[in-house]
């Protein structure tokens, strides 16, 4: 009977032709969890320095992989764009946010248009049951570019993006499939808190795909920790009164923290605290006791969110499919220093902090530790609104021994959808219901998760509101703002920015600001901001 079975297997494999590999490894497969974060700096995680307590995520960095060099847009719209499609934003749709600039500026239609595919798109012709859940704001007026029209077979969330936790906010509408479940003004369900649910619905996900007996893609979009920073006020009190010390001496520990974990490198040098901001000293005591509130909501909003990450762990080891399960942690953008320099509650005023009628941001201030140790903070191109912690977990695909270690290679979030075609052995289409879609900009992460240390990238870019940059090898140039001018540095020695180059390597400059420009011709950057001949001023705008 064996015997027949295999002659069975065999001739199946050859009437499969070239099939044969992908229908006799189809049970290989992983399926993959995507985490996106929003507004979380780099250094907000345990595990890449933080005193925040976030011991799910510091479990799967020692069972897996934390990345020290990846990157993201810069700004949520955009980061969410090059993530579901594999494209630099511009090439999406979306270079900007989701106003529609209109059909003379292709690269801000503000959604992802018909050139492109989703990873939905790709994966689920391949087997895979597909899902989203949490926050989309990748194109939200029309249904047509809601989740389940772009390849995704479950949704749960929000269109529009996040902004709120216990109860919708105008604009804003919780929807289950195509159907709103939620908008303004309505009474929420007992206990409603978005992290939880977002991640809560997508554990049941799992569970019919599980149940099917199919892979299964999860896109889990949590709107943690953005403004408004609301949590539960016992989360809160856990965290009154850490933070008393001020924002110098939470970024000097910090920055102490990673130089033992061995995350960066102790010749860098920390960047300073913002020159024109207020420092700690200069609070008088009432002052003091509201900053740190405000920051003891951020962490109690990053707390909630790690706990959810744990449920979704505990909900697909109880499934059985936690080894073959490649989890990917990462967030949209750096810390966000919208709302000045100091924390501000522009909500109720009677209302207790971190309440549903509470409306807090950190500040600035705040925002620099979130991204210590480097410069600037989200909307930026400098490190501190670009770097992601991406922290990968695959028991069955990353090698015993790589565990707990770094991988030091630079690789950005346009990565995550040839990652998952690569792993999912998807086809990405040439074209797509009549439509010619745009080649993948990004590059699979297999050989890291493999354990190899190679170079994947050649160059990388980056654009946004006129602020810019290109990454190629140990050189990155950057740029604030469409006048600004080009600095230069050396991400081996200086990846802080701290020693601007440009004066010193005119011939470098001037390689990358070709580069530049060729791919921002190419990638629909131009025009918006940019006018016409300015890209040719811009090449001899340079610091001297």
């Amino acid at each position: 009977m064996n015997r027949w079975k295999l002659c069975l297997t065999i001739a199946a494999g050859i009437l499969l032709g070239v099939h044969s590999k992908e229908f006799l490894n189809a049970d290989e497969r992983p399926n993959i969890v995507i985490i996106l974060v929003d507004d979380m700096g780099f250094s907000d995680v345990g595990c890449y320095g933080s005193e925040i307590s976030t011991p799910n995520l510091d479990r799967l960095a020692e069972n897996g992989l934390r990345f020290t060099q990846f990157y993201n847009t810069g700004r949520c719209c955009p980061t969410r764009a090059a993530l579901l499609t594999g494209l630099y934003s511009h090439q999406a749709g979306i270079g900007h946010m989701n106003q529609d600039k209109g059909d003379k500026r292709p690269g801000y239609r503000g959604h992802l248009l018909k050139r492109c595919v989703t990873i939905g798109e790709v994966l689920r012709p391949a087997g895979y049951l597909t899902a989203v859940t949490g926050k989309w704001h990748v194109g939200a007026s029309d249904h047509s570019w809601w989740p389940l029209q772009r390849g995704f077979d479950r949704f749960y969330g929000v269109p529009q993006g996040g902004g709120f936790y216990f109860a919708p906010t105008k604009g804003r509408d919780l929807v289950a499939g195509n159907d709103i479940q939620f908008s303004f003004g309505d009474k929420m369900p007992e206990g409603f808190y978005t992290t939880d649910a977002f991640a809560e619905q997508g554990n049941e996900f799992v569970k019919e795909a599980v149940k099917q007996e199919k892979p299964f893609f999860w896109y889990l979009a949590f709107n943690a920790p953005h403004w408004p920073l609301q949590a539960d006020q016992k989360d809160i009190e856990k965290y009154k009164g850490k933070y008393l010390e001020g924002w110098e001496a939470t970024r000097k520990a910090r920055h102490q923290k990673q130089i033992e974990l061995g995350l960066i490198d102790e010749a860098w040098d920390l960047t300073p605290q913002d020159p024109e901001g207020v420092k700690w000293s200069q609070l008088d005591q009432s002052s003091q006791e509201k900053q740190d509130l405000g920051m003891a909501c951020y962490a109690a909003v990053m707390e909630r969110m790690d706990h959810a990450v744990g449920k979704v762990v505990a909900s697909l080891e109880e499934q059985g499919v936690l080894d073959n399960t490649l989890i990917l942690f990462l967030s949209d953008n750096g810390g966000c220093a919208e709302g000045g320099d100091l924390v501000k509650n522009s909500g109720t005023p009677e209302a207790a902090w971190g309440s549903a009628d509470s409306f807090i941001r950190y500040g600035k201030a705040w925002s620099n530790v979130s991204n210590t140790p480097f410069r600037k903070h989200k909307h930026w191109n400098h490190e501190g609104g670009i770097a992601s912690p991406l922290i990968a977990h695959w028991p069955k695909g990353i090698p015993q021994h790589r565990e707990g270690t770094f991988c030091r290679q630079p690789a950005h979030v346009i990565d995550l959808m040839a990652t998952c075609a690569d792993l999912g052995q998807a086809k990405y289409p040439k074209n797509f219901y009549g439509n010619e879609i745009v080649p993948l900009a990004g590059k699979s992460l297999k050989p890291l998760l493999s354990g190899r240390e190679q170079r994947i990238h050649e160059v990388i870019f980056w654009e946004h509101e006129g602020n810019r940059a290109v990454r190629k090898g140990d050189w990155k140039l950057v740029a604030n703002g469409p006048k600004g001018k080009w600095e230069l540095y050396d991400m081996q020695n200086d990846r802080t920015e701290m020693h601007n180059l440009a004066g010193e390597k005119p011939a470098k400059v001037k390689e990358l600001i070709s580069d530049w420009e060729e791919w921002a011709k190419e990638s629909y950057v131009l025009p918006w901001i940019w006018k016409p001949g300015y890209m040719k001023a811009r090449a001899e705008h340079v610091s001297q």
